[in-house]
């Protein structure tokens, strides 16, 4: 029986049907994460320039996009770089740091989103408290706050595999996928369910329902107030609502398991649909936000079109 002495590399077997098609798809990936990359940084550099947005609210949407950033360098790199691999071996070291980075960005993200809607909270149900309870002191201290709970719910989560031993090195995917990686190891640990769970309760289910409440909250108060308000919650609330409607979805792909409908559902599908988070949530961060917040939009105007 192997053991994780004689494993130095994982073999990502999804590769294998690209065939002919892989310059098609090496195109089309390297354009989408440039997409991605020019677009986050495109808004962090309008927020960091343009002192009128340096709000709480544009901090932490400032801190999302570095998010969406990190989220899509943990993937579309590997992916790029194997497409051209004849034997598609990944290092265990490597393999072990993207999967690390990929679940920290993941609560990071839910995180993000809820400190958020806390911030919309607070500037709709408690205007006048506002600059009191979110200045950019907290702020800064929320979002380091979200980054070490984001690390440390991984390190608590999936930091076992680190130790495990392996007696397979073939993962059926195109990047390190922690369910897969656990499946290889000579005996599954207790844990490993346990761990799952830990995981999606602290790093979904509590930040989602902390979502929730807010909007809640700022939906009963929209009700008796003005139109002219209501509007303008609206405004700001909507891309929010839909990023964390898209995540809910991401994560459902997510969960699908496709080994029992492999006869069903095409290799193409079963590829994408679970990375589903990680190709259209980079993108729709900086896109919603930018075209959808007055501030965001107008100060992109000036800085692209109208400095000089």
């Amino acid at each position: 029986m192997g053991n994780s002495s004689e494993i130095f590399s994982f073999v990502l077997a999804a590769y294998g049907n690209v065939g002919a098609l892989k310059h098609m798809y090496f195109v089309i990936i390297f354009f989408w994460y440039l997409l991605i990359c020019v677009a986050n940084t495109v808004l962090i550099v309008v927020i960091h320039v343009d002192r009128r947005l340096h709000e709480p609210m544009y901090i932490l949407l400032c801190n999302l996009c570095v998010n969406e950033i990190n989220c899509s360098t943990s993937l579309y790199p590997l992916l790029l770089s194997q497409m051209f691999s004849d034997s598609h071996e990944v290092i265990l070291p490597w393999c072990f740091l993207q999967m690390c980075c990929m679940y920290i960005s993941g609560p990071a993200e839910f995180w993000s989103l809820a400190a958020m809607a806390y911030d919309r909270y607070i500037s709709i149900c408690h205007p006048f408290s506002y600059n009191v309870i979110m200045n950019t002191e907290r702020v800064c201290i929320l979002i380091l706050l979200v980054w070490i709970f984001s690390f440390v719910s991984f390190l608590l989560s999936f930091s076992f595999i680190f130790g495990l031993r392996f007696c397979g090195n073939i993962i059926d995917n195109v990047y390190c996928d922690h369910q897969l990686i656990i499946r290889l190891s000579c005996s599954v640990p207790i844990q490993s369910s346990l761990s799952i769970i830990f995981f999606v309760i602290m790093s979904i289910f509590l930040p989602f329902n902390l979502v929730s409440v807010s909007y809640l909250k700022i939906l009963r108060v929209c009700r008796k107030t003005s139109t002219e308000n209501k509007q303008k919650a609206v405004t700001t609330c909507t891309p929010q609502i839909i990023s964390v409607s898209n995540l809910f979805v991401g994560c459902i792909c997510y969960s699908i398991d496709f080994r029992f409908l492999v006869a069903q559902v095409p290799d193409e599908v079963r590829i994408i649909l679970p990375m589903y988070l990680l190709i259209f949530q980079p993108m729709l961060t900086p896109f919603m936000y930018g075209f959808n917040l007055p501030k965001i939009r107008q100060s992109c105007t000036m800085l692209l079109f109208k400095r000089k």
